[in-house]
């Protein structure tokens, strides 16, 4: 079949690879211990799953707004004025299906055939593939393990030129766990007021923040910065909402006009009665003390999880601020070998760990880093603690 040349360059995702593979090896009966999942542990809070029950009892089942529901737009809005001191109008705000289409739909209104996009790396999987889609050329700016993978304003200049038209950043951060200092994200923001970049700021993750950190999103470090950046956030991490796709972005408005426009030609309205429970998951939201108790429980499962593994011979890890991932610096066992295997890259320790001893870990080349997998704590503390014993015995089985 002649396929189109876009359709040729995606990638897969490695993380629902490694996933699918690790439920694969379930099926057939084997013990697997996966921390490949990027998705809370956690149920849908029962207040969130009773308005969704109401919504189809009250036959809320019909097509609405492209864009969204008002309601939900309004309790965008003082969301995100709450967490970001910055207002947004409901012209200014979208309701997609997941914050991944958010972005999509961003990133197409936005570029042009051969602009280049900035992606600090590590780097969450689909930002270059969703890039390319749009016929963009993604361009990486390393950021570093000894700076807590913080993106530094400085190392943006070299990679700078005049088709330089966006820069995604994404705090706190998969897969590394980093959160953007204020600092930071005000150097960042000069050079993109200087350069004229348009800043994508996914912010995903910014409630799920640990040891008293606070979350900062670059339109708080500077007014002029909401006419240059669109946020953009979803109900999947914060409220254990993943299967239910919703997401939302809030900028410009001529750019929301236009991303609502594209939207109607694609998929149209997010799903309805996903909007229904969202909206109250946001109204209730400081009413709830179940995010509260999440953050906690992954806390609690992250410290234990770093302090294990810089336990183990070869490897080592920073603490996390954010999120629910580790990065693992496995860098010590290239060159080592099991049973005539050698490790070679970080494809070949996740492979050969998941082979013989049973645990699914994501290779960091999935990230745009080799020395590294990411394994994520949003798993029980038993399968944490039961993994680790593995990754140990393999870790010193090797020679």
């Amino acid at each position: 079949m002649n396929l189109s040349e876009k359709a040729k360059g995606i990638s897969p995702s490695p993380t629902l690879a490694v996933d699918a593979k690790a439920k694969q090896m379930k099926k057939e009966g084997q013990d697997v211990i996966g921390f490949g999942a990027g998705e809370p542990d956690f149920d849908t809070p029962d207040y969130i799953k009773a308005a969704a029950v109401s919504a189809i009892k009250q036959g809320f089942t019909k097509y609405t707004p492209v864009g969204g529901i008002v309601e939900l737009k309004d309790a965008i809005s003082k969301y995100l004025q709450e967490s970001t001191g910055t207002f947004y109008k409901q012209s200014q705000v979208i309701v997609s299906n997941g914050a991944k289409q958010c972005l999509f739909n961003a990133l197409y209104c936005l570029i042009n055939p051969g602009d280049k996009v900035l992606i600090p790396s590590p780097y969450w999987v689909s930002y270059p593939e969703l890039v390319k889609l749009c016929g963009g050329i993604p361009v990486f700016v390393e950021t570093k393990e000894e700076d807590d993978f913080q993106l530094k304003a400085d190392a943006l200049i070299p990679h700078i030129d005049d088709r330089t038209k966006v820069l995604i950043i994404n705090s706190p951060n998969n897969p590394t766990g980093s959160v953007y200092s204020w600092e930071d994200l005000k150097k960042i923001a000069e050079i993109a007021a200087e350069k004229d970049i348009f800043i994508i700021s996914d912010e995903i993750y910014d409630k799920l923040i640990y040891d008293g950190e606070k979350h900062s999103s670059i339109i708080s470090v500077d007014e002029a910065m909401k006419d240059r950046t669109i946020v953009i956030n979803g109900m999947s991490k914060t409220f254990a909402m993943t299967g239910w796709r919703i997401g939302f972005a809030a900028g410009p408005e001529k750019l929301i006009e236009v991303m609502t426009d594209f939207q109607s030609h694609t998929t149209s309205n997010p799903n309805s009665i996903a909007q229904k429970a969202s909206l109250e998951a946001l109204l209730n939201y400081n009413n709830q003390d179940i995010v509260a108790s999440m953050v906690e429980e992954f806390s609690e499962r992250r410290i234990y999880m770093v302090n294990r593994i810089n336990q183990i011979p070869y490897l080592s890890c920073r603490l996390p601020k954010g999120a629910f991932y580790v990065m693992m610096n496995i860098s010590a066992t290239f060159g080592k070998q099991l049973d005539g295997k050698y490790i070679k890259d970080s494809t070949g320790f996740a492979e050969l760990l998941l082979e013989k001893y049973k645990v699914a870990v994501v290779p960091g080349v999935a990230f745009g880093t080799e020395e590294y997998v990411r394994l994520s704590y949003a798993t029980s503390m038993e399968n944490i603690k039961k993994g680790l014993d593995r990754i140990e015995e393999f870790v010193k089985a090797l020679k």
